[in-house]
């Protein structure tokens, strides 16, 4: 942090280039990472003033801010007028997250296919970490926990051999979903103690929130008293499917399924089902949500 504010009165003057503006984004993308929004999204348009485009950091903010159309539509839009694989690759990995939020695995799928296709052209080991984690994150989102899981034990191998700690944390995270949902009732629990051990030393307090609601779901308790049925179904709503899709899928009724979102934004004190969205995005219920920047 202190670096990155030093970059800026260092940069500070005549702009040349993007020098000044890269360094107002980087500040922006510690701040995000800390859970102060309001100094990101301060620096965000800075780095925009001087010369540099603040995606997909602003993008990211949307995101943890439970905005997920604003994000998906950003990162879209960058997408699309950015045909450079290196620059192609930093947008990638979140437009990814931002699809997985949304419920999207198959467009998901095809940015980390993309990545990988990135990776075979440049290579480099940050390159293939960001690639194993993209890839191990949508075979989580897609219910292939096996598969995924040799892709993360790969990501995280790479990750520590760049000294990358809060990258390597992020990917146990993901490797700690993968075992719950192979069955496993005891390796869940370690590996999200020992994310969060590096994520409190790095003051990275939106992952410690989202993490500590991943634990007291290894342990059983959902939030807001929501029983399993309810985050199900919950989990569904996120994903944007209507109650006859719900029913359809869990073998309910309708009005049984109708019954069961009336007591979640109930519960959990939202008035709409794109409110309940964000509220499953923040707490940890969309499964596969930690995927790397």
């Amino acid at each position: 942090m202190e670096a990155a504010r030093q970059a800026c009165d260092l940069l500070s003057g005549p702009v040349r280039w993007d020098t000044l503006g890269s360094a107002h984004y980087q500040l922006g993308e510690l701040h995000r990472l800390r859970g102060e929004f309001t100094n990101a999204e301060e620096c965000y348009r800075k780095a925009s003033e001087f010369g540099r485009r603040p995606e997909p950091g602003l993008a990211l903010l949307r995101l943890a801010q439970g905005r997920i159309g604003v994000a998906t539509g950003v990162l879209r839009r960058a997408l699309d007028e950015t045909q450079e694989p290196p620059a192609r690759a930093r947008l990638l990995p979140a437009y990814m997250e931002s699809m997985i939020a949304s419920g999207d695995v198959a467009s998901a799928r095809a940015a980390a296919d993309e990545l990988g296709q990135i990776v075979d052209l440049l290579d480099g080991p940050y390159l293939r970490a960001v690639a194993a984690s993209a890839a191990g994150a949508v075979l989580v989102a897609g219910d292939d926990p096996r598969s995924a899981l040799r892709t993360l034990r790969v990501a995280e191998s790479v990750w520590r051999g760049l000294d990358a700690p809060y990258e390597t944390a992020r990917v146990r995270v993901l490797i700690g979903l993968a075992c719950s949902a192979l069955g496993d009732p005891e390796t869940p629990g370690l590996e999200f103690r020992s994310a969060r051990k590096v994520f409190e030393q790095l003051g990275a307090r939106p992952d410690i929130e989202r993490l500590d609601v991943l634990l007291r779901r290894t342990y059983g308790q959902a939030p807001a008293g929501l029983t399993a049925r309810e985050v199900e179904v919950l989990r569904l709503v996120a994903s944007g499917k209507t109650n006859r899709a719900i029913a359809r899928e869990l073998g309910l009724s309708e009005k049984t399924v109708a019954r069961h979102v009336h007591n979640c934004l109930t519960k959990i004190g939202v008035p709409s089902r794109a409110a309940a969205t964000a509220y499953a995005y923040e707490n940890g219920l969309i499964e596969g949500a930690y995927t790397q920047n």
